[in-house]
């Protein structure tokens, strides 16, 4: 592991809904180039966090940094804007919409010449629109999808909707990538294939954090993971050390299935 300063820094995070302490004290890192999973039991506060970190939610208490900058509390476009890209545990392409241009959305957060002139079709926003769908083009086709480019995003089967979300999401070129539950849904082929694509997602130099219930996925591609429990951090380092845990393994086996915290 580098041992340079980690992409993104959590630190003393807190959060709270009405009177639930849903997130309590969780500091955690992600270093540069690795892939690090957040697991759980139901309503252990994975979500929360993952919201915390995107910016969909403002923390209590605590801060959180990327790449050395402060990101806690800013709306969500601006954690954007400074390298963060996330997807969601539900489908969100954008309906009426084609494979490429669902992908062309991620693309436009990078964009340069406005509403304005794209509405006037300027020379900059005409230049900007075909560099979008080559950029598209050619995410598209290293998952595969380059045929279906002209389809209905929302008309693929599910799997396959899960696959453009996250070429959207690397469309707009981020340094930390966060993936919400990617395997829910999935079968057993889908899910090798999409670990496999994560994998690749990090060697090509992107951090990825992710949250997930499928156990195998996240023992086969982790190099690190933490564990929470009722908004608390109770394990954190190498799949094998967290497997070996005993009290990870009394939450999972021993009857005790989560917290109160979404």
């Amino acid at each position: 592991m580098s041992e340079a300063a980690p992409l993104l820094q959590v630190s003393d995070l807190h959060h709270w809904f009405g009177g639930l302490h849903v997130i309590n004290g969780v500091s955690f890192t992600c270093h540069r180039g690795t892939i690090k999973a957040i697991i759980g039991p139901n309503g252990a506060g994975k979500s929360t966090l993952f919201n915390l970190v995107a910016g969909s939610l403002a923390p209590v208490s605590g801060s959180i940094l990327l790449d050395g900058s402060a990101i806690a509390g800013l709306a969500p476009h601006r954690v954007s804007a400074r390298g963060l890209a996330r997807t969601f545990q539900a489908s969100r392409l954008f309906p009426g919409m084609t494979v490429v241009e669902n992908v062309m959305a991620g693309r436009h957060t990078r964009g340069r010449s406005g509403m304005l002139a794209g509405m006037l079709s300027l020379p900059r926003a005409r230049r900007e629109e075909r560099a979008a769908r080559a950029a598209a083009m050619e995410t598209l086709d290293r998952f595969g999808l380059a045929p279906l480019a002209a389809s209905d995003a929302r008309s693929l089967p599910f799997g396959r909707q899960r696959l453009v979300e996250i070429a959207r999401a690397l469309a707009a070129g981020p340094r930390l990538l966060l993936l919400d539950e990617p395997a829910c849904g999935l079968n057993l082929a889908e899910t090798e294939r999409l670990g496999e694509l994560i994998q690749r997602i990090r060697a090509e130099g992107v951090t990825v954090l992710v949250v997930e219930h499928d156990m195998s996925l996240v023992m086969g591609i982790s190099d690190e993971v933490l564990v929470l429990n009722y908004g608390t951090p109770v394990a954190e380092g190498t799949p094998r050390a967290v497997q070996a845990n005993p009290e990870v393994v009394a939450i999972y086996l021993g009857g005790d299935r989560g917290g109160t915290g979404a």
